[in-house]
C-alpha cells in the first residue's frame, strides 16, 4: 500500500506539473526582437521556428484603414530608412498620416548604428529590404506554417495624451476586432493595451476575445498613477486610490489578464491577481537569471525578446515546450 500511495503521489505531482507547463504562455515579443528586426515577417517566422505559444505584436492603422504591425504611432527613426536608403529624421511621420502604399516604401530591416537600440540588441541580424507587414500578412504567414495552435497577442498602440496620432479608441478597437474575426482568429487572439479604453470596447463588443491590461508603474511610462488623486488618463476612469491594488482595478474593469512590467511584480502580487481569477504575464524578460526569478513568482507566462533562452529555462524546469513550426516568410 505504501508503494501505491507513493506512486500515486508522484503521478499526481507529474500530472500537475504537466498541466501547468502546457498552460504556460511563452510569448515572443514583437516576434523575436533580439534576434530579427522587430514586428516583421522574418521576426515572426523566427519565433515560429523557435517554438512559442504566442506571437506578441503591435498595431497601428494607416490613413486608408489598413492595420499594420508596428510598435510606434510614428515611424521610428532608429529602425526606419526611406526609399533613398537613409535613416529618416526624428520625429518620423505618424502612421495614421500615411497610406499603406506609403508605409510600404520604408525599410525596417536594420537598426541605426550608434543608437541605444543598437547597443541593446547587438545580436539582431539585419535583413535589408524588410517592410512593415499588414496584420493580414502575419495571419497568412501563420497559416502557411501549419501552426494551428499559436496565439496572437495584439496590442493597440494609441495614447490618451496624443489623440491626434490615431483613430479614437472605439474606432481603433472595432477595426482590430473586425480584422481578427475576418481572419477567423478570434479563438486564438487576445487584445492588450496600456490605454484601457480600447479594452473596454473589446469587452462590450467582442466578449469572445480576452483582454490583457498592460501596466507599468515607474518613470514617464507610468500608466497607473498610484500617488495621484485623479484617475490616470490611461485607466478608463478607474482610480487607483479607490482600489489600492492594480489587480483589483483590472478585475473591476472586467479584464482577463494582467500583463505587468516584470520589475513591478512580486510573488505576493501574482498570488493576489490569480486569487481574483486573473492570469498574470510578465514583460519583457530577456536575461536568464531574471527569467528564473520571474518563473519562481508563479506567473502564467513571460513575454520575451529571447524566446530561445526562455525555452531553455522551461526545459531546465521539465516543462513541455511549444512545437517549432519553421516557415519561410
Amino acid at each position: 500500500m505504501l508503494m501505491t500511495i507513493r506512486h500515486f503521489t508522484l503521478a499526481a505531482a507529474l500530472l500537475a506539473a504537466s498541466l501547468h507547463s502546457h498552460g504556460f504562455d511563452l510569448q515572443g515579443h514583437r516576434g523575436a526582437r533580439a534576434l530579427t528586426p522587430e514586428n516583421t515577417l522574418p521576426s515572426f517566422a523566427q519565433a515560429l521556428g523557435i517554438g512559442v505559444t504566442t506571437l506578441e505584436l503591435d498595431i497601428a492603422i494607416t490613413k486608408d484603414g489598413v492595420l499594420v504591425v508596428t510598435h510606434d504611432r510614428a515611424l521610428n527613426p532608429d529602425i526606419t530608412r526611406g526609399p533613398d536608403g537613409r535613416f529618416i529624421d526624428a520625429p518620423g511621420p505618424a502612421v495614421s498620416s500615411l497610406s499603406f502604399a506609403e508605409v510600404a516604401r520604408y525599410d525596417v530591416g536594420r537598426i541605426k548604428p550608434g543608437t541605444n537600440y543598437a547597443r541593446q540588441f547587438s545580436d539582431q541580424k539585419a535583413i535589408d529590404g524588410t517592410r512593415i507587414p499588414r496584420l493580414a500578412d502575419l495571419f497568412a504567414l501563420v497559416k502557411k506554417s501549419g501552426n494551428d495552435q499559436v496565439r496572437f497577442a495584439i496590442e493597440t498602440k494609441l495614447s490618451p495624451l496624443a489623440p491626434q496620432d490615431t483613430l479614437a479608441p472605439e474606432a481603433f478597437a472595432r477595426a482590430v476586432v473586425a480584422a481578427i474575426r475576418e481572419a477567423g482568429m478570434a479563438s486564438r487572439s487576445s487584445v492588450l493595451s496600456f490605454d484601457w479604453r480600447t479594452l473596454q470596447v473589446i469587452q462590450r463588443e467582442a466578449p469572445e476575445i480576452p483582454t490583457v491590461y498592460l501596466t507599468i508603474q515607474r518613470g514617464n511610462g507610468d500608466n497607473i498613477g498610484v500617488d495621484k488623486a485623479e484617475p490616470s488618463p490611461w485607466t478608463a476612469g478607474l482610480r487607483y486610490s479607490d482600489y489600492r491594488s492594480v489587480p483589483k482595478m483590472i478585475k473591476a474593469a472586467g479584464g482577463h489578464t494582467w500583463s505587468a512590467f516584470h520589475l513591478d511584480l512580486t510573488a505576493e502580487k501574482v498570488k493576489e491577481a490569480q486569487a481574483l481569477g486573473l492570469q498574470v504575464l510578465a514583460w519583457t524578460v530577456n536575461e536568464p537569471a531574471r527569467m528564473a526569478a520571474v518563473f519562481d513568482m508563479g506567473v502564467n507566462g513571460i513575454v520575451t525578446d529571447r524566446p530561445d533562452l526562455l525555452r531553455e529555462e522551461m526545459k531546465r524546469r521539465g516543462m513541455a515546450l511549444p512545437a517549432p513550426t519553421p516557415v519561410t516568410p
